[in-house]
Parts: structure tokens; sequence; C-alpha cells
């Protein structure tokens, strides 16, 4: 199935997606997404694929990362991910390798003219409550800091403040790459690749 013939009209990508295990292997062909992962082996037919979905998912030890989820009509989902196992205390980014292949992938399954639906960041359902909780939390977080400078606590008011940045900065960042959205195959969110 996947070989090392060389073609021009073929995209591989290969990451490690846990640290003991075989790495999934990918490859774009011509009509189809072909996969690997040690002994077991699939096929999505480009127009047979019902949708993708793009996002920003951190983890404990990928803070940066970027999946790709992919729901063929007939088989299991797929979940491509940005980073690779390395060793037990280190990942590899793929960021170049991740970018290609994805937009490479959009476009050949948007070519094919299947009823493919293309969505983007997090499923509604889970983004609105997130983005109610991050601006009840950082009121809260705020009103600390307005009481602690109300009665004299600068320090423990400069330290609210620095917690409410960092805050921000990493929650913020997380909803603002994941707002729930379509795209275009041939226009593939560029802050939902690395």
């Amino acid at each position: 199935m996947i070989d090392s013939t060389e073609n021009i009209n073929e995209f591989c990508y290969a990451f490690k997606s846990s640290l003991i295990g075989a790495p999934l292997e990918l490859q774009l062909t011509d009509d189809a997404l072909e996969w690997r992962k040690g002994s077991a082996a699939g096929r999505a037919p480009y127009r047979r694929i019902r949708r993708i979905r793009l996002s920003f998912r951190p983890m404990t030890m990928q803070s940066y990362r970027f999946l790709v989820e992919i729901w063929p009509s007939d088989g299991a989902k797929l979940q491509i991910a940005s980073t690779s196992w390395k060793s037990m205390f280190e990942h590899e980014r793929l960021d170049a390798p991740y970018a290609a292949f994805v937009t490479e992938l959009n476009l050949r399954v948007g070519a094919a003219g299947g009823q493919t639906a293309f969505d983007c960041g997090s499923p509604a359902f889970l983004y609105w409550p997130g983005v109610a909780i991050l601006c009840g939390a950082t009121f809260g977080i705020a009103a600390l800091a307005v009481r602690a400078l109300a009665v004299g606590a600068f320090a423990g008011a400069a330290f609210i403040a620095g917690f409410l940045a960092l805050f921000l900065w990493q929650a913020g960042g997380f909803l603002l790459r994941n707002r729930p959205g379509t795209y275009r195959p041939d226009a593939v969110p560029r802050q939902l690749l690395p």
C-alpha cells in the first residue's frame, strides 16, 4: 500500500501519537488518503471523506500542537497531530511537513467534488461555554486585583495581575484559534496551521 517509490503526486506524513506503538504513516495518492499503523491499514477515497475538522489542541507536554480530524464515510475517524513522540520526555514539532500535508489534503478533497464538510475550531457547544467561563474568571481575578489595591496590598495586586495576564494569554489564545466555523478547502485558516 504505502511504498517507497517516488511520485510527485504523492505526499507522505508520519508521526507517533504515543510513546509506545507504531507511527501512523499517511500518504496522499491520486485518488485517496492511505494510512498504515503497524499491521493495520486503510484507505479513504477523497470523495468519500464526509468531514474534516482543523483545531489547535495543546496537551500537557505539547503546548504548540495542531490536529486534523478526518471522518471517512466508511471507517474510523483519523486524527493527525502536528507533533510526534521522540522519547519519554521529548516531543518533536513537525510544523512544515504537517502544514504542507494538511494543505494538500484539503485541496485534494475539495477537488474531488464530494460532499465534505470543512470545519474549524472547537464544536460550538464546547466553545461558547468556554468563552463564558473565561469571561467570568477574568472578571473574578480582576476583582481580586482591585480588592488587593484597595487594601494596599500592592505586591499581591501585582502577582494577581501577572497571573491574569498569563491566564488571558493561554486561555484567550486557545479560544481565538479555536473559534468554530467553516472554511473553503483552498483557503485553510492560517491560525490552525503551525
